[in-house]
C-alpha cells in the first residue's frame, strides 16, 4: 500500500496552496473626538434623537515588508429629529497594524479593505459605547458594518467615476 499515488485531478494542490499568515501587530486611535452640543448650547424640551454613521476606509503598505496599516474612520452625528439640532458629534479615526504574508497581490486590497477593518470593528464599537456614555448620553451600540458591501459601493462609486470622466484629448 505504500505505492499509492494521489488521486487523479488532485495533483497535490493542497500542498501547492500559499500558506497566509495573518497577524495584529498593533492597535491605537489615531484621532478622536467628542462634541456634546446639548451642554454647549443647551438644548432642552422633547429630543428624539436621529444618529447617523459615516465609515470610510483608508489603508497603505508600511515601508516593513509585509506590513500595512488600515485607517477605519467613523463620523457619527446625532440630531433631534424634531428640530434638526445637532446633539453630539463624535469622530474617531482608528487604525491597526498587520502582518500579511501569503494573500495574492489581486486579493490584497479587498483583504485590507473587509478584513482588517472587520477585525478591528468590534474594538470601535466599544469606543463608541464608552465615550457616548461618558459624554452624557445612553451608550450607543453600533450596528455591525457590513465591510463587503462598503467595499463593493467604492468600487462602484469609482468605476462611475471614471466613466464618466472626459476622455483626455
Amino acid at each position: 500500500m505504500s505505492d499509492e499515488t494521489p488521486a487523479a485531478g488532485n495533483g497535490g494542490a493542497a500542498a501547492a496552496a500559499p500558506q497566509v499568515r495573518f497577524q495584529v501587530l498593533a492597535q491605537y486611535i489615531r484621532d478622536l473626538s467628542f462634541e456634546n452640543a446639548v451642554v454647549q448650547k443647551g438644548i432642552s424640551g422633547e429630543v428624539q434623537p436621529d444618529i447617523q454613521v459615516a465609515v470610510s476606509l483608508d489603508a497603505r503598505k508600511r515601508q516593513v515588508d509585509h506590513q500595512y496599516e488600515v485607517i477605519t474612520k467613523y463620523k457619527i452625528t446625532s440630531k433631534n429629529r424634531n428640530a434638526g439640532e445637532t446633539l453630539f458629534l463624535m469622530e474617531l479615526d482608528y487604525g491597526g497594524t498587520f502582518l500579511i504574508d501569503g494573500v495574492p497581490e489581486e486579493q490584497m486590497h479587498p483583504f485590507l479593505m473587509i478584513e482588517c477593518p472587520r477585525l478591528l470593528f468590534p474594538f470601535v464599537r466599544r469606543i463608541v459605547s464608552d465615550v457616548t456614555r461618558d459624554g452624557g448620553f445612553p451608550p450607543l451600540n453600533l450596528d455591525t458594518v457590513d465591510f463587503v458591501a462598503l467595499y463593493r459601493q467604492e468600487l462602484q462609486r469609482r468605476t462611475q467615476t471614471t466613466q464618466g470622466a472626459p476622455a483626455a484629448n
